[in-house]
């Protein structure tokens, strides 16, 4: 083996150990993450239902009253043809 491949193999060799030591960092640091976050989730609940226990019930949410409905005309308009026929007579094109 000569001396350039040498290097070269050490070279190839550090570059894999760089980046197998970096994906364990990187998987520490996103497990760290996780926890914390699950941690505060589970503090927040706890919190929320401490609350929802010494808190009196609430009453039952009132129904929304419904709409009025608009009216229709009992005056039907006039039917297609007519209408279509008037459309032309006052200068559109249909």
């Amino acid at each position: 083996m000569t001396k350039e491949d040498r290097s070269r193999a050490d070279a190839r060799f550090n570059k894999i150990a760089r980046t197998t030591s970096g994906d364990r960092t990187a998987k520490a640091e996103r497990d760290a993450a996780l926890k914390a976050v699950t941690d505060n989730m589970a503090k927040l609940k706890a919190l929320r239902l401490a609350r929802e226990a010494t808190e009196p019930p609430r009453p039952a949410a009132a129904p929304k009253k419904a709409r009025a409905k608009a009216k229709k005309s009992e005056e039907k308009g006039p039917a297609l043809s007519d209408w279509l026929a008037g459309q032309q007579n006052g200068g559109r094109r249909t």
